[in-house]
């Protein structure tokens, strides 16, 4: 899990408290470490801070949720007001702790928000040799795993889902790229050449001149063009 809590005495307190329960951690004691190990690793989990130098704690959430990832959230924080319990189940968390706290209910908290997890894990979906599981974010094709960025498992994972039919560019940066994407940009172009190097030959994702992309099923629909792979 990743614990977000910028008092070291308590995050390492916290982190060797887990380790006993065989529950490993990752710290950040500011919203920018935060940030940078959520784009680099993927947790079960995640302790976090509100008032946090950096983006605060409430700015991690809202990122957490974007991602689409599912990870639940326990907000961690002096402010025990109702108002700001209010706030922070509104920004997406999954429950809460004032400080200060036992260890124990912690502990209770986190494997009671994986239990809940454990029981709605987003399908795995398979098309074409493709399989994507969404809840330990891996794909493998024809049983070989694949390495992907985040931007490319998100870009595969909506071709996925629409099994087979044709989506856009647009739709593609509606739904893979944050609210502030460039709609003129060839970051769609981009990133799915790149994912179809990533997943090798035979190309599985085929473009349809002037419409958009779509997974290679074996079936070509009308005015797609074979070996097109802009």
């Amino acid at each position: 899990m990743l614990i977000v809590e910028d008092e070291p005495y308590l995050a390492e307190a916290v982190r060797t408290g887990l380790r006993l329960e065989a529950i490993t951690a990752d710290v950040a004691g500011d919203g920018d470490t935060a940030l940078e190990l959520l784009s680099v690793n993927t947790y079960d989990l995640a302790v976090l801070d509100r008032d946090i130098p950096g983006p605060s704690g409430d700015e991690i959430a809202a990122s957490i949720v974007a991602s689409g990832s599912g990870m639940p959230i326990l907000m961690l924080t002096a402010a025990d007001r109702l108002d700001d319990k209010a706030s922070g189940f509104e920004l997406g968390a999954d429950d809460y702790l004032t400080k200060p706290f036992e260890l124990r209910e912690l502990v209770l908290r986190l494997r009671a928000l994986d239990r809940r997890r454990a029981h709605h894990r987003p399908p795995v979906r398979e098309l074409a040799g493709l399989r994507l599981d969404p809840f330990r974010r891996e794909v493998y094709r024809d049983g070989r795993y694949v390495a992907l960025t985040r931007k490319q498992f998100a870009v595969l994972e909506v071709l996925l889902t629409a099994d087979g039919g044709v989506v856009s560019a647009e739709e593609l940066l509606e739904r893979a790229w944050d609210e502030n994407a460039d709609p003129f940009t060839n970051a769609v172009r981009i990133t799915v050449s790149a994912l179809r190097k990533r997943l090798g030959e035979p190309w599985v994702i085929a473009t349809v001149p002037g419409v958009g992309y779509r997974i290679d099923t074996g079936t070509p629909e009308d005015g797609e063009g074979e070996g097109d792979h802009g």
